[in-house]
């Protein structure tokens, strides 16, 4: 390889490389000016899906499903040393709570979440569902549920936990969190594509094939 024939590689490989970067940006830009900077004021459903990392998902997931909101609840990604009743307690839980909120024990990460989530639709029958978590993880939540539980509605209430209009770029923390969130998303989207491409070769099947063998729910004590 002679040097001219080198340049030429190394600047095809510097303008490539700052075009994924200037694309990064730019997508991570939009990602955080699409986020919600309120929950919807009315949402229906089948059932709700909350998922665990905040007390506010919590709190605002029992409340709505409080006020009449789906027939079940589901909270996915519960420690396994958590109950049912210090749970109740702590998110301020009423007698539709008692009768018909249930807890996932099986869920360490947003995946397992939504294999946890479709086994449980499955089982229940359910043909949608409010996904109540912040509105920097709504939307991968949305992308890996909506691969595991194909055909199902799915309807985000994100909570607002980090604000786009609000100076987040000047919080180290917060930027550290939807960098992460955002390079998290990217990875969901990739996988998701491979695995919508893959199923389109087979007969299509209900919750991805995801079983339920493995998924630990707790109902009414």
């Amino acid at each position: 390889m002679n040097a001219a024939h080198a340049s030429v590689l190394e600047r095809i490989f510097w303008v490539a490389a700052m075009v994924l970067v200037a694309a990064y940006f730019a997508g991570f830009a939009a990602f955080v000016t699409d986020l919600s900077a309120s929950a919807p004021n009315a949402v229906r459903a089948d059932a709700i899906v909350t998922l665990t990392g905040g007390e506010d998902r919590l709190d605002k997931a029992v409340a709505l499903f409080e006020r009449g909101v789906g027939r079940r609840l589901l909270i996915t990604g519960v420690h396994p040393f958590m109950t049912k009743d210090r749970l109740r307690r702590l998110v301020h839980g009423g007698r539709r709570f008692d009768c018909c909120a249930d807890l996932g024990f099986s869920a360490t990460n947003t995946h397992g979440n939504a294999v946890e989530a479709a086994a449980w639709v499955r089982a229940h029958g359910y043909r949608s569902l409010v996904i109540v978590t912040a509105n920097y993880h709504m939307p991968r939540s949305l992308a890996e549920f909506s691969t595991a539980m194909p055909g199902i509605r799915l309807v985000p209430y994100p909570v607002p936990e980090i604000l786009s209009d609000r100076n987040w770029w000047l919080d180290p923390g917060s930027m550290r969190i939807l960098q992460f969130e955002y390079a998290k998303y990217l990875g969901a989207v990739a996988l998701t594509s491979v695995v919508r491409a893959a199923r389109g070769n087979e007969a299509p099947a209900q919750g991805g094939g995801t079983g339920a063998a493995a998924v630990s729910i707790s109902g009414p004590p």
